[in-house]
């Protein structure tokens, strides 16, 4: 079973943080030269960084090397960077908040955090396509650094009305062995020809298809 990732949602896509690897707010050790790798999170003028590709080198009688392309997680910028043996670096402190989707209102998305009950608002850029799996109350965990809200994570898999169905009929070779459906937030995907207007159908939110539909 593949770990639970959280998903960074920016214009420049999305992208996947094992959760195992968010650390607690607080920490403050430092990160030497040798301790970078792939997926590490650093802190770069007070902006938290995420090390996306990672290359060591070492030349003959010269300083280790340590090439890496780092991701803004804020504003999704990309730096290219080498460092040497010696260098140190800040641990972007990240926290993890459950909250529950409240509604949406123009540009902006409301959740409300289900321990403490305050509202935070993300705009429609920080929530990307997660927007189209949102529906009232769904459960969702949000990533803060410096109590800004930096991005979000959806289950993988949620439960969602068909608002609209065409009709299929057998044998149908342009449609094939599938139709297209919209469901209630106005996602439009491909399912089978035998789900029907009012169904409930499963997404998987990671790849935004249709896992199965529904029983009563």
């Amino acid at each position: 079973m593949a770990a639970e990732a959280y998903s960074i949602i920016r214009d420049s896509g999305r992208f996947e943080i094992p959760l195992s690897d968010i650390r607690e707010k607080g920490q403050s050790k430092l990160y030497n030269a040798s301790d970078l790798r792939k997926g590490l999170k650093i802190q770069i003028d007070n902006e938290p960084y995420i090390i996306t590709v990672f290359q060591f080198s070492k030349p003959g009688k010269g300083q280790s090397l340590y090439r890496c392309k780092l991701k803004n997680m804020i504003t999704g910028i990309i730096l290219d960077r080498t460092y040497r043996s010696g260098d140190t670096f800040e641990p972007a402190v990240l926290e993890e908040r459950r909250t529950q989707f409240l509604y949406s209102q123009e540009n902006e998305f409301c959740f409300m955090d289900t321990e403490t009950y305050e509202q935070s608002f993300l705009i429609a850029d920080q929530v990307g396509d997660a927007r189209n799996f949102l529906i009232d109350n769904l459960e969702i965990d949000i990533l803060f650094f410096n109590n800004q809200a930096i991005g979000i994570t959806l289950p993988n898999f949620v439960d969602m009305a068909v608002t609209k169905a065409e009709p299929w009929a057998k044998g149908d070779s342009v449609a094939g062995d599938s139709k297209p459906v919209t469901v209630e937030t106005g996602y439009t995907l491909r399912v089978p020809p035998f789900v029907q207007e009012n169904d409930r159908i499963t997404i998987d939110t990671r790849t935004g298809e249709y896992v199965t539909r529904v029983k009563d």
